[in-house]
């Protein structure tokens, strides 16, 4: 039998990570119901609940018994104590520590515990519950809820390869949305609501063009791009980036996350259209305007919301790198490439493919210096932060030299 005081209201989006998206002395949130239940009163007679509603944190965002595991009459809240307290409890340190990212001495304790959250995370959702039980083949909900805690670092690998960057609300009038799918993937070529991916499928991971967002409070938002994007940003989004794959070991250099870009009130608001239309069933805001960010755009073809690769990392700032090796006292060593390939692997270090990607990647860097002149840039924490800024501010003039120099003429 269940105990007197076993957890019922499951959260499927922590209270604590709910209260970043309220601003101080506010406690109460426009809480928007995108699928509100029609209710019907008797023979050809219904009406539909409302669904713009003001609750706080308490009332948002869980489900009765979502993760209860039960047999027979016996239930028990565990999953939610002993599986999601201690994530919730390392990835609230690791939220807030990336919210206000420096290189320090806890850098590297955030990242560990930040992925796990977000895996979690993305999992624990009525829609990452329902995607489970589809890829399962099972309605079971101990079985899910097992499967779950078995698998759900799935996507840590890939992002620990790809490119971070954490960007600010903090000059726009509009902060970032929250929604009951926090951890959104978004490609261009993955439509939502479309019959290729019905719910509860979505974009996937291992495709060079889907990036993962994440807002980590009102004015924070983590993007991971494919680092095969970044090299390509013309690559195909729907092909599956090179050497995807799940739970092996991976390295990260904390120096390369880049912050401090402030996106302008359009740039937030096409974030938050993205989140929006990604969401299952429930978004909420502390100010009711924010709710609508589709109001507010000129724009929104989905496979068009990129065009100025907004969501794309300050590319001057991510090396062309080849790999990283590491050695131990003993004499061992380990190495990987960029793309995870150990030396065993026959495409380790693949030559023609770096060949090519160098030859993109330093197109790619003009073409973004000239969509973004102008605006807020990020910047990273290692060595060559100046030297970069100035290579890119040479290239820009360089480019505005060539075309409004008067062309020559050819005529002999």
């Amino acid at each position: 039998m269940s105990t007197q005081n076993q957890t019922h209201r499951n959260h499927y989006v922590p209270e604590w990570y709910q209260r970043r998206f309220l601003p101080d002395g506010v406690s109460r949130f426009f809480y928007l119901d995108l699928k509100p239940d029609v209710i019907k009163t008797g023979p050809g007679r219904s009406y539909t609940r409302k669904s713009l509603l003001r609750w706080g944190p308490a009332r948002c965002f869980y489900q009765d018994d979502l993760y209860t595991l039960k047999l027979g009459t016996w239930t028990t809240d565990a999953v939610e104590h002993r599986f999601f307290g201690p994530i919730d409890d390392r990835g609230k340190s690791a939220v807030h520590f990336f919210d206000d990212y420096t290189i320090s001495d806890d850098a590297h304790a955030a990242f560990e515990h930040i992925m796990p959250y977000m895996d979690a995370q993305r999992l624990r959702t009525p829609r990452g519950l329902d995607w489970l039980k589809l890829a399962a083949r099972t309605t079971d909900q101990n079985r899910i809820l097992r499967i779950m805690s078995s698998i759900f670092q799935m996507h840590a690998t890939m992002w620990a390869e790809g490119v971070w960057e954490i960007v600010r609300a903090d000059s726009s009038r509009t902060k970032f949305l929250l929604t009951d799918q926090p951890v959104t993937f978004y490609n261009p070529r993955v439509f939502p609501a479309s019959p290729k991916t019905p719910y509860p499928l979505d974009a996937e991971l291992e495709h060079i063009g889907t990036r993962t967002i994440f807002p980590l409070s009102l004015n924070r938002c983590l993007i991971i791009t494919h680092l095969q994007l970044v090299r390509n940003p013309w690559a195909n989004p729907s092909r599956v980036r090179v050497n995807a794959r799940s739970y092996q070991t991976a390295m990260f250099d904390l120096q390369q996350i880049q912050t401090d870009r402030r996106l302008t009130e359009n740039e937030v608001t096409k974030i938050n259209f993205i989140l929006k239309k990604r969401a299952t069933r429930y978004i909420a805001a502390a100010e009711e305007d924010g709710l609508y960010p589709e109001r507010r755009l000129s724009k929104t073809h989905w496979s068009k919301l990129d065009d100025d690769w907004f969501l794309l990392p300050n590319l001057y700032k991510v090396p062309f790198s080849s790999g990283i090796v590491a050695g131990w006292d003993d004499g061992s060593s380990w190495a990987t490439d960029e793309y995870g390939r150990k030396r065993s692997d026959p495409s380790y270090q693949n030559k023609k493919q770096s060949s090519e990607e160098w030859v993109t990647a330093r197109k790619a860097k003009l073409a973004w210096a000239v969509k973004r002149e102008g605006k807020s840039t990020s910047r990273s924490h290692h060595f060559f932060n100046d030297g970069e800024d100035r290579i890119m501010k040479s290239d820009l003039a360089e480019y505005h030299e060539k075309i409004t120099s008067p062309r020559r003429s050819n005529r002999k």
